[in-house]
């Protein structure tokens, strides 16, 4: 094989078969994109399945290789019907990248157990349920990818009512870490994607507030806030054969901020 064929090939993912979490949401439809123009075979899945259909129609109709699904991973015995229903379809899943998160502002001094319990089920307790379901697909076919999206968040606190999301995110990235050391030996990495504000539905009102986006920008060193296909590139780097000795790493795709903070 040519030399320049071998690096090409380390982007190319032909014949894998990738699930996206949250896949019609901002960040889930860069990603899916992403994949897809890779050569992936997508699954995306949200709790809106008309939203999935429509992002996966949008993506088919340029040429990609994509369906969209119903899922709410909240559920965690739906959930594992739905990977195994994946496995009988299409024999493995190569890919995991879950986009699924959530925000409930309130002061710390303030916030009730049950936004506490939600936040907890939505970030946390459903990554890591999925991961597992998933995990146990891959096992048996010689490993696999998975990807979560965290946020700086995880590592930087902020002046604002954050606390259930600061605290999830921090320990996605830990679980992040304790699953790559966990499932190196079956060929699964494991990796997060942290970013900073990205400009999608889930933080507009953050970002049309000038109070809030000038001094949140004049923080950041590149001088912006992160765009979706910013965190789309990242994935398609995670996911394909080029980071094959990456795992366990939370990677912080944020203009710079954690390098200043």
């Amino acid at each position: 094989m040519n030399i320049l064929e071998t690096y090409r090939n380390l982007f190319n993912l032909k014949g894998k078969v990738a699930l996206v979490t949250g896949g019609a949401g901002g960040i889930g439809s860069a990603v899916s994109e992403g994949i897809a123009s890779l050569g992936a075979e997508v699954i995306i899945c949200g709790r809106n399945k008309k939203k999935a259909v429509d992002v996966a129609n949008r993506i088919k109709k340029a040429g990609g290789k994509i369906r969209g699904k119903s899922l709410d991973i909240t559920d965690i015995e739906k959930t594992n019907k739905f990977v195994d229903s994946l496995d009988k379809s299409y024999g493995k899943i190569d890919i995991l990248i879950n986009c699924v998160g959530t925000q409930i502002e309130a002061p710390a001094i303030e916030y009730k157990e049950t936004d506490w319990d939600k936040i907890f089920d939505i970030n946390l307790k459903s990554a890591f349920y999925l991961s597992q379901a998933v995990a146990r697909v891959q096992i048996p076919k010689g490993g696999g990818k998975q990807i979560h999206i965290s946020s700086v968040r995880s590592k930087l606190g902020i002046h604002r009512g954050y606390i259930g999301y600061c605290t999830t995110k921090g320990g996605m990235n830990l679980m992040v870490k304790q699953l790559a050391t966990e499932w190196a030996q079956y060929n699964i990495t494991v990796n997060a994607i942290a970013p900073t504000f990205i400009r999608t539905e889930l933080v507009a009102k953050y970002l049309d507030d000038p109070d809030f986006y000038n001094p949140l920008v004049k923080r950041i060193p590149l001088g912006r806030v992160g765009e979706p296909i910013d965190i789309g590139g990242m994935a398609m780097y995670l996911s394909s054969p080029a980071s094959d000795f990456i795992t366990g790493q939370i990677i912080f795709a944020d203009g710079g901020v954690t390098a200043c903070q």
